[in-house]
């Protein structure tokens, strides 16, 4: 039986399709994230926001459409995610459906939530107030078993954060049964420091597009800065508030940091037996946990003190999880893949299906061993191409590395045989364009894990 619950969609940073006075800024569609990534190049002036934004909206005239259905990436702000397709189908096989459009239509009880993914989390967790509360009112009104409906949110990436501060800021509590999170970087990322401080490789290609001043203006990504200690100076680790970081504002800083104290504080004061959190985190891929400072640029680091905790790519299992659960909590659903095809991997859908119905599920596509997959995010056209694999167990398996383009057309296809240690692959040079690639073996003993990767033309 399907829930009597709504369910509520939030993307993560990038996730959602941007208007601006009536004509779409950001839009990849099929075959087509260089040319979305080019069309937003030629708005960036109007898209940065303002020094002292704050928590407001800039009144730009920039409106969210809808969830990403592709690839989707801008160099220098996050990692390359795939589109919500998948994971909408997978809602919709167990029953939840969105409202229609026609006048007289049902309510419904899946709603998808686009939102202005440049803007403080804190702004974003109150306006989706105006949309999550009036829908669950519609869907109450049916009466019966449906009176006592609660919101489920399933979120992906940074769509947790902003679910967080509804939930806990904004009066959420009262009204959520669960909060689902793929990948989302509760206490923040390594990644988001690297890409804020170091800026994007001025070589991509035509456009001659540096998207630094626009990344350092964001407020958003100022909140996926870690909360945990993560600079090294000599055997200690400092937060963010503690050192310099170079050419970031400390005050934005701060007000991230104080971000991720409101909430912390705020789940410490709510009544036990209220929303439950649920967190499906990817693990066993080389992350970014913590970060040397040298010249003036960030070095980032895959240990934590004397550990290498792994994570998903872009989130580390320290910055994946809330600071008072544990890394190691049985809480915790690990599924070996990358951030950006976590929310699509079967497993992880077999672990919210589990979540949803309370039913026992099994979860498919999860061997015992577990795969790692080094692969770059942004390469260029007819450059070789390399990809180091490695296994969790020293077993002889053959791997096969499938390329696909955006259209999901195969490109490139080998199979690799393992015999010791790890596995060092070459792809030919591709043509410009976005890829995916996916390492596996076809008996499925071993999980497949996917990477997505930008070819840009050659300088």
């Amino acid at each position: 039986m399907t829930s009597t619950d709504v369910v509520v969609v939030l993307p993560g940073i990038m996730g959602s399709t941007l208007r601006r006075n009536g004509r779409l800024v950001w839009a990849p569609s099929a075959g087509a994230a260089l040319r979305a990534i080019a069309t937003f190049g030629q708005s960036l002036k109007r898209l940065q926001l303002p020094a002292d934004i704050g928590d407001e909206h800039p009144g730009d005239g920039v409106e969210p459409v809808a969830l990403m259905p592709d690839l989707h990436a801008l160099p220098g702000i996050w990692s390359p995610v795939r589109g919500y397709d998948v994971l909408l189908r997978r809602l919709r096989s167990l029953g939840f459906s969105e409202a229609g459009s026609h006048l007289g239509a049902a309510p419904g009880n899946l709603l998808t939530i686009p939102y202005d993914w440049r803007l403080s989390n804190r702004h974003t967790g109150a306006w989706i107030a105006t949309i999550v509360e009036p829908a669950l009112e519609r869907w109450r009104a049916r009466g019966g078993r449906f009176a006592d409906a609660q919101l489920v949110f399933v979120c992906h990436s940074m769509g947790g954060l902003v679910a967080r501060w509804y939930i806990e800021r904004c009066g959420g509590a009262d009204i959520t049964r669960k909060l689902i999170t793929f990948g989302t970087p509760y206490r923040g990322a390594a990644k988001a420091l690297e890409q804020l401080v170091n800026g994007v490789d001025r070589r991509i290609g035509p456009l001659s597009l540096d998207l630094t001043d626009f990344a350092r203006s964001l407020p958003s990504l100022h909140q996926l800065l870690p909360e945990y200690a993560c600079i090294e100076r000599g055997e200690d680790l400092l937060k963010t508030t503690e050192a310099r970081i170079p050419d970031l504002d400390g005050d934005k800083i701060a007000d991230a940091m104080a971000f991720h104290s409101q909430l912390r504080d705020a789940e410490s004061r709510r009544t036990a037996g209220t929303e439950s959190t649920h967190a499906i985190v990817g693990v066993n891929q080389a992350t970014a946990t913590t970060a040397r400072i040298v010249g003036g640029r960030i070095l980032p680091q895959d240990n934590y003190g004397a550990d290498e905790l792994f994570g998903d790519s872009t989130v580390p299992l320290v910055g994946a999880c809330r600071s008072d659960v544990p890394m190691d909590a049985n809480t915790l659903r690990r599924v070996p893949d990358k951030h950006g095809n976590l929310h699509r991997n079967r497993a992880a859908l077999d672990e919210l299906e589990g979540i949803l119905t309370a039913r026992r599920i099994r979860v498919r596509a999860r061997g015992t061993v577990e795969l790692r997959l080094d692969a770059l995010e942004l390469a260029f056209a007819g450059e070789p191409i390399p990809v180091g694999i490695d296994l969790s167990d020293d077993i002889r398996i053959a791997l096969r590395i499938a390329v696909t383009d955006e259209s999901g057309r195969v490109v490139e296809s080998q199979m690799r045989p393992r015999t010791n240690g790890a596995i060092a692959a070459t792809i030919g040079g591709l043509a410009a364009g976005a890829y995916t690639i996916e390492v596996g073996d076809p008996d499925l003993r071993v999980a497949p894990v996917s990477a997505s990767m930008l070819v840009w033309p050659a300088a």
